[in-house]
């Protein structure tokens, strides 16, 4: 065993026996470099990361190649899911060098940290057009050790350049105009056959999905709706959704979602199920609240620990020379357990047939939806119901064929930012799906999150992880305003604001404004004293974006203009890079949108006794399942009657009653307040539709 063994991360475990003298991110495995001048061999991979087993597989278990690892490198092993701070910085030098990054990143280092060369996957001795390992790693000991000057010279420049690079801040004036911009990039991206944007592979991009919905309900243009639509319609549809387990993989190979990377991440399902949660809300689309609970049933069943918190990924492999076996199934294999009439449905509903998709065996088929149930009846000369009652019979039969294969392992490590992100999502999915789970989980997760930080306005990375992450911090505090309006438990605006005052504190870039993504205080080694403001959704959603939308949803709750303040800096701060990354900075996006349209309030003020409670709790439930744009709920009881910490026009127009009222106020106009859930369901229903309007009250 090497230096590896006592590592947490199943990543680091895994590659505990191999025969590469590894160190985990370590001072001392830089000292060491230094003492026995060596250059360092840096991988960065992930327990999820098909290609990262493929190379530990083909290189780093060969004990020939290991012997001139150990011989002539200090090898350096990270797990990027455990530090992202590490992950972030060499990726973005391994770019700047070959145009492109990903995992497995194998990246070569000075014995100070500075890069010199680096690149992704290499097979050992040379295919699919990339160099071969042994060749690469003879040629960099050959550099190393004759042209050093060279080399250091070169990591230096780098070093420098990567400060810049890292740096992607660019003031900009938010308007309508920079909003118009950026909408009509994202549309020139969009597929207008296939939905979502570009070609291949294919990403979803859940913060563009959402910014594309809300500029819909501002414009009203049907291009937009068609984009929002095709694009979750589809990828609902697709292989890239687990069509029996529920959930999404992370990409597709292809443009047409068809074939995908089998890792299933709990940060993509995160925001895959707010984007769907929205649209259904939206348009009360069946497909939309189907694919959400399809998440949920993932989660629940998958990542949920049941005393709260998530597990961060599932893999895509069982074994070495899988490729998504578990997911994948032959007609022989369907046949095997379906009759004859279910067969003939499902295989036609799910193009299982004798030609698959899978390049490492021809007959497996990765299961989606090709034509609907309908017409499949149609053609088959049945019933629809028949036809629809035979396939729930199927998918019950092949879910239960599948429960008895071997499951890919699921990182359990509850990682703070992607906990954070589930939860709030799942609070969400409470009501709008009238999931009871959903809501009590998500609480559950934040309610441990809080416990078990030793400072709770300053959280690890994970369980006795690292701190100092923003991403963390953020994407918690965001959360616990979800939880606010979904409880109207004050405990969590106030832990939401601790949260978002200590970034401040501790974050906040003081000369060019915006936040880093790692506490001003943190040092550490190699590349990670540099700093970085990041405004890309690369891939979760950009730490300054999501920190600007809390803001923003503060000012609303609070009526505080340090919030309102703060937002406007943060926008200010990355609105230029935002209008020129588009598709890659729709978070910080709908965190402009903000500061240019004005905010749905939507305020439940109940009145006395048991009967007006339990009337507030429901309007409180109709408002939480609406979508609007800028949209915050608040729930005011008699007991916390407080009015004052909400902005204006609210303070105005509240006016303690007996009865339960609804108030809706878009931007400085308020409706007439309204009493009982009927009337307060039509008016909720004018803001769906965009026809509410009148004069303050």
């Amino acid at each position: 065993m090497n230096r590896l063994a006592p590592a947490v991360s199943p990543y680091l475990q895994a590659a505990a026996h191999q025969p590469v003298h590894w160190f985990p991110w370590s001072a001392e495995a830089f000292r060491h470099a230094a003492e026995l001048d060596r250059p360092i061999l840096l991988d960065i991979g992930a327990a999820w990361c098909h290609w990262c087993h493929v190379m530990d597989r083909e290189s780093y278990e060969d004990p020939e190649l290991a012997r001139f690892l150990n011989q002539h490198f200090v090898c350096v092993k990270v797990d990027r899911d455990e530090r992202p701070d590490v992950d972030a910085r060499y990726q973005r030098a391994v770019q700047a060098i070959t145009g492109q990054g990903g995992w497995p990143l194998t990246a070569f280092l000075l014995p100070d940290g500075e890069l010199f060369y680096g690149g992704t996957y290499f097979p050992p001795d040379g295919k699919y057009g990339r160099p071969g390992f042994r060749t690469v790693l003879a040629e960099v000991v050959r550099i190393y050790r004759s042209q050093r000057d060279r080399v250091t010279a070169q990591a230096r420049a780098l070093h420098r350049a990567l400060a810049e690079h890292l740096d992607e801040s660019a003031p900009g004036e938010p308007g309508p105009g920079l909003l118009a911009h950026a909408t009509e990039q994202i549309g020139q991206l969009f597929d207008p056959r296939h939905g979502g944007f570009g070609t291949r592979p294919k990403f979803p991009h859940p913060a563009a999905v959402t910014f594309l919905l809300t500029r819909f309900y501002d414009t009203r243009d049907p291009a937009l709706r068609t984009m929002v639509d095709r694009t979750l319609l589809r990828m609902a549809a697709g292989g890239i959704h687990d069509q029996l387990g529920g959930g999404f993989h992370r990409y597709s190979v292809d443009a047409g979602w068809i074939v995908p990377h089998f890792e299933k991440m709990s940060y993509d399902n995160a925001e895959l199920l707010k984007a769907y949660l929205d649209g259904y809300a939206a348009f009360g689309v069946p497909e939309y609240a189907e694919a959400a609970r399809g998440i949920v049933r993932w989660v629940r069943e998958v990542l949920a620990d049941p005393a709260g918190g998530y597990g961060a990924s599932q893999d895509a492999d069982v074994g070495l020379h899988d490729d998504g076996d578990y997911y994948t199934w032959t007609l022989e294999e369907a046949a095997a357990v379906l009759e004859p009439e279910e067969l003939a449905v499902a295989a036609a509903y799910y193009d299982i047939g004798t030609a698959g998709e899978m390049d490492h065996n021809p007959s497996k088929n990765v299961l989606y939806r090709a034509e609907p149930i309908e017409r499949i009846a149609g053609r088959l000369g049945q019933e629809v119901e028949v036809a629809a009652r035979r396939l729930a019979g199927a998918v019950a039969k092949l879910c239960a064929a599948r429960a008895r294969r071997p499951a890919p392992a699921v990182d359990r490590t509850r990682y703070t930012n992607w906990n954070g992100m589930l939860a709030g999502a799942l609070i969400r999915a409470g009501p709008v799906l009238d999931d009871p789970w959903a809501l009590e989980h998500g609480l559950a997760t934040l309610r441990r999150i809080r416990r078990e930080a030793r400072d709770p306005a300053a959280l690890p990375h994970s369980p006795g992880g690292v701190d100092g992450l923003l991403d963390d911090q953020v994407q918690v505090a965001a959360a616990a305003l979800d939880a606010f309006e979904a409880t109207a438990d004050l405990s969590w605006l106030e832990w939401s604001a601790a949260l978002l005052d200590r970034v401040w504190q501790e974050y906040r870039d003081p000369a060019g404004g915006g936040l880093c993504d790692t506490a001003l205080h943190r040092s550490g080694e190699g590349l990670l004293p540099t700093r970085a403001r990041p405004v890309q959704d690369a891939p979760t959603p950009s730490p300054n974006g999501v920190a600007a939308l809390a803001c923003a949803r503060l000012a609303e709750l609070t009526g505080a203009a340090k919030w309102r303040e703060r937002h406007a800096e943060l926008v200010s701060a990355f609105a230029g890079r935002a209008a020129e990354l588009g598709l890659f900075a729709a978070t910080m996006l709908l965190a402009v949108d903000w500061a240019v349209n004005p905010p749905t309030h939507l305020v439940i003020a109940a009145g006395s006794g048991d009967e007006q409670r339990r009337l507030a709790g429901v309007m409180h439930r109709q408002a939480l399942r609406t979508f609007a744009p800028r949209r915050v709920v608040h729930r005011l009881d008699p007991d916390t009657p407080d009015s004052s910490r909400l902005p204006l026009p609210l303070q105005e127009v509240l006016v303690p009653a007996p009865v339960t009222r609804g108030y809706l106020c878009l931007g400085a106009t308020c409706l007439a307040p309204v009493e009982g859930d009927e009337e307060w369901a039509r008016a909720l229903e004018a803001v769906r539709e965009g026809r509410a309007g009148g004069s303050k009250d």
